[in-house]
């Protein structure tokens, strides 16, 4: 695969610390966004030699426009572009506050279309692109209730994504729109929600943030309209959409207390 130029959001740790990686070794052009300077920067080091950082908060239309121009200023212009940032809350339907769905809408999906909005012209006119949004398996079924929120903004997402891709599937077929979305991730993610993260269920399986990477690098080689992160998110989707009532009678509660 020839060598890309591919920003990411969201790129200081996690997932998007992990892609920056991967494909930094695979010889692509990484710029990462992410508001955590330091950290940031350490992960642009450790991902190739022309890796570049920028310092942005991607709730700020500004900022992600920056995020652009910044890249298309240093390598003449990008390949693909993830939208990757996002965060987490620990809030049930009827504990949300005004200022908890202002803050996952923001973090979650006006970032993401704020990168939508930024980077699909420059795609169009070049004629071709891909962007890729990660989502989450939440903002398909509800199997955490307490991330109301979350899942709702992300539900949101998707939405959005596959809005856009019918949009330019009769005008700009060589863009491409992918959705990402992966289950659990052994990430900061949990550590970092707003209101921590209550006890799940012991047998719930994750995966690491390098595994939900390289599914995303994956789709980068290989563009697709969506893409769960293991074929088992793929099935449960299938199965919660074919009876709704009996998959939910049949979960198991999350977020109950240790006894």
């Amino acid at each position: 695969m020839d060598a890309k130029v591919i920003v990411i959001t969201g790129a200081s740790a996690g997932i998007g610390a992990e892609l920056a990686k991967q494909l930094g070794k695979k010889g692509h052009h990484v710029v990462g966004a992410a508001r955590s300077g330091d950290a940031l920067r350490t992960v642009m080091r450790e991902s190739a030699a022309d890796a570049h950082a920028v310092i942005a908060d991607v709730t700020k239309r500004v900022d992600v426009e920056r995020i652009r121009d910044e890249a298309i200023r240093t390598f003449g212009h990008v390949d693909v572009w993830v939208n990757n940032a996002g965060r987490g809350i620990t809030r049930s339907v009827l504990e949300l506050s005004d200022s908890d769905v202002d803050e996952m809408f923001s973090v979650n999906l006006k970032s993401a279309l704020y990168g939508m909005q930024a980077i699909v012209p420059h795609f169009q006119e070049r004629g071709h692109g891909h962007l890729i949004n990660v989502s989450s398996m939440l903002g398909r079924v509800p199997m955490a209730p307490f991330r109301s929120a979350y899942s709702a903004s992300k539900a949101a997402l998707n939405v959005l994504t596959s809005n856009l891709r019918m949009h330019l599937r009769g005008t700009h077929p060589d863009v491409h729109v992918s959705l990402v979305m992966p289950g659990p991730v052994s990430t900061e993610f949990a550590k970092n929600a707003l209101g921590g993260t209550p006890f799940v269920h012991p047998g719930l399986v994750t995966q690491t943030g390098e595994e939900v990477a390289s599914v995303i690098v994956t789709v980068i080689e290989e563009p697709c309209a969506e893409r769960y992160t293991t074929p088992a998110l793929e099935v449960t989707a299938r199965k919660y959409y074919d009876d709704v009532g009996a998959f939910e009678a049949a979960m198991p509660v999350f977020g109950k207390p240790k006894a």
